[in-house]
Formats: structure tokens, sequence, C-alpha cells
């Protein structure tokens, strides 16, 4: 068993979005990968993306809208493989969610470039 700490998990981020790494390939989950994300508030939708493998969302604090589905605490989402997803925080406050997924997936991004990213590697 492998204990991974919230304090020592790393962190991504992107412009108004954080990404703190839980579970993956590199942190001792061969075949599900898990994060926390962190959206800051007022955040508008990126382009759409789309993943090959079914994603969950999670909402632990605040409220996501998830390719167009409000979600608050205690919500979640399954998002098939293959759906556009796009993520956005409507209200003043940060929204928490945790990300579930199986590892090696791939996201396909707006402009046709695939990416896996480096917190579910």
């Amino acid at each position: 068993m492998l204990v991974i700490k919230s304090a020592e998990a790393p962190r991504f981020e992107l412009p108004g979005v954080e990404f703190s790494a839980i579970a993956s390939p590199s942190r001792g989950s061969s075949q599900v990968c898990t994060w926390r994300l962190t959206v800051a508030p007022n955040r508008a939708s990126d382009a759409p993306h789309i993943l090959d493998r079914d994603e969950i969302f999670m909402v632990i604090a605040g409220r996501l809208e998830v390719s167009g589905e409000l979600l608050e605490a205690g919500d979640a989402l399954v998002v098939p493989a293959g759906s556009p997803i796009t993520v956005a925080n409507p209200d003043a406050e940060p929204a928490v969610a945790h990300i579930a997924i199986a590892a090696g997936f791939e996201a396909t991004l707006a402009d046709g470039s695939k990416l896996s990213p480096p917190w579910a590697q």
C-alpha cells in the first residue's frame, strides 16, 4: 500500500485551475488516476476537450458546471468517453472536485492535438 499525503501531492496549475495529483501510475496506481480539481471563482469554460475513457467528477465544495450540468457539493457526474467536456465555476467561491479516470487515458483538445496530462502520469 502507498499513502499519498495531501500536502505532498504534486500540483499543476493552468489559468484558474489547480490539479492536485493523487493516484496515478507514477504514484503507485497502475489502473486508476485520481486528482483534486480546484476551479477559481467565476471561471468560464475553456474550449471543450474529449477523453478516450469515462471520467467521473465528484464535487466536494462549491458548484461546478461540467458540460452544461450544474453540480453541487455531494453530486457526481459520469462523462462517457468521447463526450465533449467543459468545466466552469459560476460562483464567487472556489469549487473543488475529485476526479477519477482509468490510467493511460488521452485527451483530444479543441485544436485536434493529443495530450496525456502530467497530473495523470
